[in-house]
């Protein structure tokens, strides 16, 4: 029996974008422009955070001092709500992400704004929200990867 995925282009999206309750308050980000981004292409659901081990859900968390570039390269942390360095965990899930990317052959990933991991062109950093990216999709840029951002 043929498979209808093997001639589908695989493509990493933020899990929290197809309506899992990944984000760190358990909620959903359900997204249709994210869906709608994604049509025809055989959809490999991530969250850098639950792949780094973090529960959920989980503190609020933040880059401070930066970006998720500034992060990848040690000149910012990211901190949770509570005051708790949880840098570490935000490298663990970026590099398990782009394993998975690497693994799959995407070569496209839609992201979750605001968030300090997937964020593509917006964080949050204390009550605003600012220009930057989040550290997993950081380390997807440097590698060569596309992002867009919901």
């Amino acid at each position: 029996m043929p498979n209808d995925n093997e001639n589908r282009e695989p493509i990493l999206i933020s899990a929290c974008l197809l309506g899992l309750k990944t984000r760190y308050n358990r909620e959903a980000a359900l997204s249709e422009e994210a869906k709608a981004a994604a049509v025809g292409r055989y959809l490999l659901p991530v969250c850098p955070e639950q792949l780094s081990g973090l529960p959920t859900p989980r503190p609020r968390a933040e880059i401070v001092g930066g970006t998720g570039a500034d992060v990848l390269d040690g000149k910012a942390k990211v901190m949770d709500e509570n005051g708790t360095d949880v840098t570490q965990f935000y490298l663990d899930g970026a590099n398990k992400t782009l394993a998975i990317a690497r693994l799959n052959g995407s070569k496209e990933i839609i992201l979750k704004e605001k968030s300090p991991a997937c964020g593509v062109t917006r964080i949050c950093s204390g009550n605003e929200t600012v220009s930057g990216n989040g550290v997993t999709t950081a380390l997807l840029l440097r590698e060569g990867y596309t992002t867009k951002g919901f």
